[in-house]
């Protein structure tokens, strides 16, 4: 692939725009609802508004969902950069329609928008795809490291923007976000090869294709179903953390929406640091089942120390934990291209995200029926399910080795 530096810049910026996309409305919906006006948008069919902001909360996840599960799989078809300028394309349209829902007091057509950007949003898939396309010219585990790097600037910068353009208007974020994916929509179009790309015979159709050429089919690879379990178990921890940390730090911590914002600022720092500075130098050098075993295994640790609701220990613990997870978030992947090339890179990273939004609706699900007896049960549980994990990557890890003596 020629000039594979500026490929993966390219991908950089498109994995960090459509995560501030993601991530922009979070500071914007609730104040929206809750202490917004009332109109019809926030009390449409005189419905609860608490009913509506959970319901335009829900459908851009979900469209996330089903996009990871065929968009990964398509870009092996049809090309990366085809797949992922349409997305884009019909991102920036997601973009511009949730402004003008916002902006004419429009429910319906706001949740549609959130839906229909959601689907878009889950071509983080072909990012890594994309970034797995680009071996041997530039390792794996620096590739990973760049993407995921970019994916944790967005969580930050994402909140803070919405924050900041709040007040000129709820629709004025969204505005915003379809300009700022104007430019890494023309770096795709400039600088990405539609690698991936490959001769449909069957004569099927996109949609036949993306029906039956789903992500969710590697699973009938026992192989692959195996990894799948311990990795779902994995992302069921992370999601405890992620979604129920805030809610810790005011109970236990006694923070406020600004000390909220400082540690998680200090924590998708030490993210970002690992995965653009450190890890990129260090990691080829570690096997990346014995990476992700570890930091696991890390992880279950931080988590248990959160369930005790330990006040200062706690606060550390949340920022530390930035540096196992940023390993573990290059590692895995790593590993699920190395092992799994055979299916296809942007399946294997498909399946992958995949199993992160599945494990994001399994703790919706669970914990918020916890939080009603105690948030440390969240956390508690997070640290078992990452515990179960790690003990399982030991012995995957350990296979493997028994493996390659008998050989």
């Amino acid at each position: 692939m020629r000039h594979p530096r500026l490929v993966l810049f390219a991908v950089c910026s498109v994995a960090l725009m459509s995560t501030v996309g993601v991530a922009l409305p979070y500071p914007i919906l609730s104040p929206l609802f809750i202490d917004g006006p009332v109109n019809g948008f926030t009390h449409w069919l005189g419905l609860d508004p608490k009913l509506l902001l959970g319901i335009a909360i829900a459908l851009n996840p979900l469209g996330i969902l089903l996009g990871s599960v065929v968009l990964g799989p398509m870009s092996d078809r049809y090309g990366r950069r085809r797949i992922m300028l349409g997305t884009l394309t019909l991102a920036i349209a997601g973009y511009a329609l949730s402004a003008l829902a916002l902006f004419g007091e429009n429910y319906p057509l706001f949740a549609l928008a959130r839906f229909a950007t959601g689907l878009c949003e889950g071509n983080a898939a072909i990012a890594r795809a994309i970034a797995a396309d680009l071996h041997p010219q530039i390792d794996k585990t620096r590739s990973f490291s760049m993407v995921n790097a970019a994916l944790y600037i967005g969580w930050l910068v994402g909140p803070l923007l919405g924050g900041f353009l709040m007040p000129f208007g709820g629709w004025v974020p969204f505005v915003v976000a379809a300009a700022m994916m104007l430019p890494a929509l023309t770096l795709l179009a400039w600088l990405v090869p539609n690698t991936g790309a490959k001769v449909d015979l069957s004569g099927r159709g996109w949609i036949t294709f993306a029906r039956e050429q789903h992500a969710l089919r590697l699973l009938d690879d026992v192989e692959v179903r195996r990894v799948f379990w311990l990795q779902l178990a994995f992302t069921f921890g992370l999601n405890g953390f992620y979604e129920f940390y805030p809610l810790w730090l005011v109970e236990f911590a006694r923070l406020g929406p600004s000390g909220i914002s400082w540690v998680t600022a200090g924590l998708c720092l030490l993210m970002t640091l690992m995965s653009a500075l450190v890890w990129p130098r260090i990691g080829p050098r570690f096997a990346p089942l014995a990476a992700a075993s570890t930091t696991a295994a890390l992880a279950a640790a931080g988590f248990a120390v959160l369930a005790t609701g330990a006040r200062l220990p706690g606060l550390a613990v949340i920022v530390l934990l930035g540096l196992p997870l940023a390993v573990y978030g290059t590692s895995m992947p790593v590993y699920w291209s190395q092992r799994f090339d055979r299916h296809g890179q942007g399946a294997v990273m498909g399946l992958l995200s995949t199993t992160f939004c599945l494990a994001n609706v399994a703790v919706a699900l669970i914990g918020a029926a916890l939080i009603l007896l105690d948030t440390r049960l969240v956390l508690a549980l997070s640290a078992l399910a990452c515990g179960l994990a790690a003990w399982r990557l030991a012995a995957l890890r350990r296979d493997g080795r028994a493996a390659a003596a008998t050989v």
